[in-house]
């Protein structure tokens, strides 16, 4: 009886390992992906996003808009903004959070902008 205990232990510590291994290569692939990403985006991309507190792509999720149109954020701000009001039944902490990332993206557009009138300069 305590040999097929101990083999049930064992074969559970086993599995758990595997587990926690498989789950530390995958943050440490998602962290080296991060920081690639931060790398080419630029360094004016990674400090806007360690100001706001948001990603870039965790402020587009939030808009739900693929592209970096003012036009798409404006509307789609507009709506979950109205959508999210507390008068209405909504959230003051999603409503603040869809503020936030408006103006996450709003500093990327900057930011693109800025490298644009750059590169045309020289």
């Amino acid at each position: 009886m305590a040999k097929y205990l101990a083999q049930i232990v064992v074969m559970g510590a086993q599995v758990v390992g595997r587990a926690f291994a498989r789950a530390l290569r995958q943050e440490y692939a998602a962290s080296q992906a991060a920081a690639q990403a931060r790398s080419q985006g630029g360094q004016q991309s990674a400090a806007a996003s360690s100001l706001s507190g948001m990603t870039l792509q965790e402020a587009q999720q939030i808009l739900n808009v693929s592209t970096l149109s003012p036009e798409e954020i404006q509307k789609n701000y507009e709506h979950l903004f109205k959508v999210n009001d507390k008068a209405v039944g909504g959230s003051f902490y999603l409503q603040s959070k869809v503020v936030r990332a408006k103006e996450r993206l709003d500093e990327e557009l900057n930011i693109q902008s800025q490298e644009k009138s750059q590169n045309t300069e020289t």
